[in-house]
């Protein structure tokens, strides 16, 4: 089977659909994890310079050329983490003047951090933020402004079962990643640390976002800070507690003080 025939339930496929103004997204043909066929999904922003920002790319087909030769030069491709980097190669090939950022490059790193030498060239349009506690999975998160709009990779799965293989559907529910609860997958999950994933969701749940766009499954139109907070419940309800512990120990020494 022809990669761009790979259905996924997203159809059409490797064609732009919008999001917002000067934001939209691609769903790619799916893609085999584990024997799984996995649906992928792109997303393409139009900077205020014009110049087009593509994260996470799919398959890249003269029809989608042509559509985003229309909105503007492909300027930046983004590899948010290590797995997202299959179809980057042939997009260079088709755009020469275009540059590759992955997870792992500083100019990916956020403001605050040793390693970043300077604001990257999307700062006007996009903050950003590696999601920290893993030495395992490392991505970076990317908030548009202007839509209010949240661009994630795997950091959350959202699988409508009734668009998979019978024989995927199980173990889309045993891990518990359908999209009647999506979320991050088990053992992407064990790879974290607890403090430091609470505080990166916490950032994240600041940027105050609308709309959630991930790669596999369904995305949020809507809504989006409640998700992330569904999603993460259990280590921000762990961090609440803790925080209140503290707060209540602290309490009992100023009263002991007073005494």
């Amino acid at each position: 089977m022809a990669p761009q025939n790979r259905a996924t339930g997203y159809e059409p496929l490797n064609t732009l659909k919008p999001v917002a103004a000067d934001i939209w997204l691609i769903d790619g043909p799916a893609v085999r994890h584990h024997g799984m066929p996995f649906p992928t999904r792109c997303t393409v922003v139009r900077l205020a310079d014009g110049d087009l920002w593509v994260h996470s790319p799919t398959l890249l087909t003269d029809e989608l050329r042509a559509e985003l030769q229309a909105l503007g030069p492909v300027r930046y491709l983004i590899a948010s983490n290590r797995k997202h980097i299959n179809d980057t190669a042939a997009w260079l090939r088709a755009y020469p003047k275009a540059v590759c950022h992955a997870a792992s490059d500083a100019v990916l790193r956020t403001k605050n951090d040793p390693a970043q030498t300077s604001p990257p060239p999307w700062a006007n349009d996009l903050d950003q933020m590696i999601v920290r506690g893993s030495k395992r999975h490392s991505e970076t998160v990317f908030f548009h402004r202007a839509s209010s709009t949240l661009i994630v990779t795997d950091l959350i799965q959202n699988f409508e079962t009734s668009k998979l293989p019978a024989l995927m559907r199980p173990l889309v529910w045993l891990t518990g990643v359908d999209d009647t609860d999506g979320k991050m997958s088990p053992n992407m999950r064990m790879s974290f640390s607890k403090t430091p994933l609470a505080e990166s969701i916490e950032a994240m749940i600041a940027w105050n976002p609308q709309r959630l766009i991930l790669a596999h499954g369904r995305w949020y139109h809507e809504n989006a800070s409640g998700e992330l907070r569904r999603a993460f419940r259990r280590i921000l309800r762990d961090r609440e507690w803790s925080a209140a512990i503290e707060g209540m120990t602290g309490d009992n020494l100023n009263d002991d003080k007073k005494r």
